[in-house]
């Protein structure tokens, strides 16, 4: 299981990025953060473009194909779609993770039983 932001294990920023600006502001090491692809469609062709890794939050099952389709490493998600996400991301052969946003330690026990790939703290995102 992947974990992002607990203080036990290094792990790289999640920076929220709306801007080619805001991308040129991120360190090589970032994970860039873009909001569902509807609204960001060009700034994840332009991380694809240029091999930056990056993240999308989804909402849905769709907007999760798309996100791997475009090359997305993470999908951000909520807990009950991710439930289902992760059996249509191991159908398919996904090559993106599927990560939830956990508040505590708690969350991590909770993903593990379902299956998820990973867990994300609050503490690794930040604004670019």
């Amino acid at each position: 299981m992947l974990i992002f932001g607990h203080p036990w294990i290094e792990s790289p920023r999640f920076v929220k990025v709306f801007s080619l600006e805001d991308i040129a502001r991120t360190r090589p090491e970032d994970v860039l953060l873009l909001e569902p692809l509807s609204v960001s469609i060009e700034l994840a062709k332009h991380c694809r473009k240029n091999d930056l890794i990056f993240a999308v939050t989804t909402g849905s099952i769709k907007e999760a194909i798309f996100a791997n389709a475009v090359g997305a490493a993470y999908a951000i998600c909520q807990h009950e779609l991710a439930i289902v996400l992760q059996k249509v991301a191991e159908e398919y052969l996904f090559d993106m993770k599927i990560l939830v946003l956990v508040e505590s330690e708690r969350g991590i026990e909770t993903m593990a039983r379902f299956g998820i790939d990973g867990v994300i703290f609050s503490e690794a995102i930040v604004q670019a």
